[in-house]
């Protein structure tokens, strides 16, 4: 019986490209899905951006653009990634999408129905310049417990100790360098605390085969209890308060999902939003209980897929997930932190730039992975060692030393007789398919390819044992030739069908060479039979060891100017000619209406009009000590749109790295003589 797949893979933040746990993760499920499909099964392998939140909505406003635009900004990028990995998403969506919308907003009005959803007065910092309530991230402090300072509100990077912003001394706002107030909000509440989600999720987490037993022992410890009856699940916060970017909550102004509850509803959303495209029924998909539903998620995201999406899911009278697999981090020589700084981040667009063959990292990264909730490292030294040994040198090296003979002597013909020797290693290998396809069942992706590469190695033997370089040179020995010759190609079929889900890319120029249509994991148990192949063209380089080093080659260390802000990272004179700076002469100078850190300039640049250019300035100058000035302005920068108009340029203005402890700002001003229109070179 055909299985229907539903896979996803943890949500994106959109407010940042790519990085290699993301690569990482979505090879994982690209493996498992790619088998699954060569199994014949019906997949659904989806993704979205994590769009909402905070976060995104303060990075929009600094970049003068709309949350909407800036994460249209960042998903824009993330083609070049999965192409470039070979990761076959069907469809990759946005939490803002008008199906995560409706569907986030029906999951609340039945957990509603279900009186899950608790109204509770819950007070925390608010910047009364900024007008918002600040999430954790965005209060910084003195420790409460060491001391230390520029901490953030939810934990201690010194010490490592974990407290609540209102615990830190000496709170300040993140965005305005204000001091926060306390202020009383009402929050809405998921009440997972409720006998009845507890009941379900102590029933949910025990079901075989649905967690690792690591996973579901962690789990146990968050619904323990202490003697004094502390501790166990505890009631979630669901809602945000404007102005935040996310989904309203029903009948409630002013309040909006917490992006983590709208998140999780991604994964239906973007299922959704594909079944719209290809005329799918949604319902009926989601609702038919053959259906499996499967996550593939990092460790540090565990507690809300394995507790809150079942039981919103359960509650809400949807289907719940069949699986949800939990992995570990990837790190760098030997558990070392990835730092782009230091030299020891993997880059995945570096990586694809300096040339590396997307698949080497792909096989890599499925060598270390099993079933267990384990961090993998990548060990430059290993990585070339063993896509050299294992790929190149066990695996392609079997078709290069038998497709020349087949081609010159025999026009790519196959023999139909492989005699005894050649057939009983062929029925070797076949015999390890299932041992391979359950290994890939179960995510074992290490122990496939190392069963895998074990039969490359009896491949290997042969090869040794009857060398078709020496035959070649003999009388008498074509049809011999011929035997072993074909039984390598054949041989090396049956591999490709094994290393497929790992190497898509590579079996295609495979399938090419062989003339044989796609393989499937069924191709193993019959052999081609009487078949001409094609031309052999190199398959695989070698990894240059080179080529790894320059991956992780530190980028240049900044210029330290002594008591001041370091130099930023060297460019080249092209770079700084794609700036146009003007002389420019200030014909008026503004305050801004709503705003405690704008002026508005009107600029005459000698353009024969006149600019409007928004400078944050204000808590330096008065509009009358600006007007009539000269200055310095970025002619050529794109114009932004900003809450108070259109901004058409930059004007230049000198300050200190922190402005908080060393205020100032200063206006460049030309000497005497210069005039408006001239290029500052």
């Amino acid at each position: 019986m055909t299985r229907k797949l539903f896979v996803t893979t943890a949500l994106p933040y959109a407010n940042a490209n790519f990085h290699i746990g993301h690569i990482m993760e979505y090879t994982q499920a690209d493996v498992w899905v790619r088998f699954q499909r060569m199994r014949g099964q019906e997949v659904h392998f989806v993704c979205a951006d994590d769009a909402h939140g905070a976060p995104i909505m303060i990075a929009a406003e600094k970049a003068g653009i709309t949350p909407q635009q800036f994460v249209a900004n960042i998903a824009a990028g993330r083609k070049s990634y999965l192409d470039g990995f070979h990761i076959s998403f069907d469809n990759w969506h946005s939490t803002d999408g008008p199906e995560n919308h409706e569907l986030s907003q029906d999951v609340y009005r039945a957990l509603r129905s279900n009186e899950l959803i608790g109204v509770k007065t819950i007070e925390q910092f608010f910047d009364p310049e900024k007008s918002m309530f600040l999430p954790d991230r965005f209060i910084k402090g003195e420790c409460p417990k060491c001391g230390a300072k520029d901490q953030y509100g939810d934990s201690c990077e010194v010490c490592g100790a974990v407290y609540t912003p209102t615990d830190l001394k000496n709170p300040f706002s993140v965005l305005t360098g204000a001091t926060p107030v306390m202020k009383s909000s009402e929050h809405y509440f998921f009440k997972l605390s409720d006998p009845r989600c507890i009941a379900f999720l102590e029933e949910w987490t025990q079901t075989p085969g649905r967690l690792q037993p690591e996973v579901f022992n962690k789990i146990k410890e968050w619904f323990a209890k202490d003697e004094e009856g502390n501790g166990g699940l505890g009631d979630w916060d669901i809602s945000r308060d404007a102005p935040y970017f996310g989904i309203e909550i029903p009948d409630a102004p002013g309040k909006y999902f917490y992006v983590w509850l709208d998140a999780p509803i991604g994964y239906l959303a973007s299922l959704k939003n594909y079944f719209n495209k290809t005329g799918r029924d949604f319902d009926a998909f989601f609702a038919d209980e053959s259906v499996e539903q499967v996550h593939f998620i990092g460790k540090d995201i565990t507690y809300f897929h394995t507790l809150f999406w079942p039981a919103m899911l359960h509650f809400s009278g949807r289907k719940t997930p069949d699986h949800v697999f939990v992995h570990g981090f990837m790190t760098v020589n030997n558990g070392e932190k990835m730092s782009k700084s230091r030299g020891t981040g993997l880059d995945p667009m570096k990586y694809l730039g300096l040339g590396l063959n997307a698949e080497w990292l792909r096989y890599y990264i499925a060598a270390k992975l099993n079933a267990k909730v384990e961090d993998i490292d990548f060990n430059p030294e290993d990585f070339v060692a063993r896509i050299n040994s294992d790929l190149v040198g066990k695996y392609i090296n079997i078709a290069s030393r038998a497709a020349g003979f087949l081609s010159k002597r025999f026009d790519g013909h196959l023999s139909g007789d492989l005699g005894v020797e050649g057939r009983s290693l062929l029925d070797a290998l076949r015999a390890q398919a299932e041992v391979i396809a359950e290994l890939y069942e179960e995510r074992e992706f290490g122990k496939a390819l190392r069963e895998t590469m074990l039969l490359a190695d009896k491949v290997n033997e042969y090869v040794d044992q009857n060398k078709p370089w020496e035959l070649a040179k003999k009388e008498g020995m074509e049809a011999v030739l011929h035997d072993v010759c074909s039984v390598c190609i054949e041989a090396f079929r049956l591999l490709t069908i094994y290393l497929k889900p790992v190497l898509p890319a590579l079996a295609a120029k495979v399938e090419t060479f062989l003339r044989v249509e796609p393989l499937q994991f069924a191709d193993a148990a019959r052999a081609m039979g009487p078949h001409q192949i094609g031309a052999y063209e190199h398959l695989m380089q070698r990894v240059d060891a080179m080529m790894v080093e320059a991956l992780f080659e530190a980028p240049p260390a900044p210029k330290v100017v002594p008591g001041g802000e370091d130099i930023a990272p060297e460019i080249k004179i092209d770079d700084f000619s794609k700036v146009d700076l003007r002389i420019a002469k200030i014909v008026k100078a503004e305050h801004v209406e709503g705003s405690d850190k704008l002026l508005r300039l009107t600029l005459d640049a000698g353009e024969g009009r006149l600019r409007n250019v928004f400078s944050g300035i204000k808590s330096a100058y008065q509009p009358e000590q600006l007007e009539g000035k000269l200055t310095v302005m970025v002619a050529n920068l794109a114009p932004r749109k900003m809450k108070f108009g259109i901004s058409e340029g930059m004007v230049l203005a000198a300050s200190h790295a922190d402005e908080k402890t060393n205020p100032g700002i200063f206006v460049l001003e030309p000497f005497p003589g210069a005039q408006p229109g001239m290029r500052v070179r």
